[in-house]
């Protein structure tokens, strides 16, 4: 599989349950419950936000999946996530995002602004929240977030049926109030039961959240451009030292070595 664009057809999602491989045996169980106890996790234990939102992929934007982020906040300007599927203890890793303030997506080149996108809409909207805190608290930091951008790779495209992580990633779309950006309802339906919430509610909470004066046209590229992105692998030659290639250097290394044997037949 060289493309992250591979159409899912009528495939039905992979669950944790399709992972392929054995049960976790005893002294697995015994490694990780000693490791734990002796090592440390500094970076993980860093993590200390979840949040459940929805994602889109870029090169085909029927498809929407649930996603749960949780977060690490480097500095003010920075944050840092791993995607799961699912917010349960046998969840699996699907990819990255990582969130920059608005000062900082504006630094960027231009060509790379193409690959993020804005998170004002979904947070207005009640579409971005914090499962389990109350909302007064998380309006704290949505008004916050609600000025940056995020550029989140998928690594395990499950919803077209992937038992692994399989092919390169794909590039994620957020949320957005024109189609093919905006989440479908039933979708919405469903995580409300999940948590006892209602994304209405909170959007209605939200009308207070201020974001940019002007989202950047480069970001969301999709809306101006009706285009996505999807990733191709392609075949190189590898550099292994000084910018040289390894196949010029397998070359030069024969060249060498034939000269050197020269040079030891004439001492003989």
């Amino acid at each position: 599989m060289s493309s992250s664009d591979i159409s899912p057809g009528q495939a039905i999602p992979s669950t944790p349950e399709d992972v392929p491989g054995g049960r976790k045996s005893a002294s697995s169980h015994i490694l990780g419950t000693g490791a734990g106890m002796i090592q440390s996790f500094k970076p993980i234990n860093n993590f200390q936000q979840h949040v459940c939102t929805w994602a889109i992929f870029s090169h085909d934007m029927k498809r929407q999946i649930e996603t749960h982020h949780y977060c690490s906040r480097l500095n003010e300007d920075f944050l840092q996530c791993l995607v799961y599927d699912t917010d349960r203890a046998d969840g699996r890793l699907i990819g990255v995002e990582y969130i920059i303030s608005e000062r900082l997506f504006l630094g960027l080149p231009d060509e790379e602004k193409k690959l993020w996108h804005s998170h004002f809409y979904e947070i207005k909207n009640g579409l971005w929240v914090n499962p389990g805190v109350p909302e007064i608290v998380q309006k704290l930091e949505l008004k916050q977030l609600a000025n940056t951008y995020g550029k989140f790779w998928c690594t395990w495209q499950f919803d077209r049926g992937d038992r692994l992580p399989l092919g390169p990633p794909a590039l994620m779309m957020s949320p957005q109030a024109q189609a093919p950006g905006q989440i479908r309802p039933e979708l919405i339906k469903e995580r409300d039961e999940k948590y006892h919430i209602s994304t209405s509610e909170k959007a209605e909470s939200r009308k207070d959240i201020q974001g940019p004066e002007l989202i950047h046209p480069l970001s969301d590229l999709w809306k101006t451009t009706g285009k996505g992105w999807a990733v191709d692998l392609k075949e190189v030659d590898m550099i292994l030292r000084a910018g040289t290639p390894l196949a010029d250097m397998d070359r030069n290394t024969n060249v060498d070595t034939t000269e050197d044997s020269k040079g030891d037949e004439s001492r003989l």
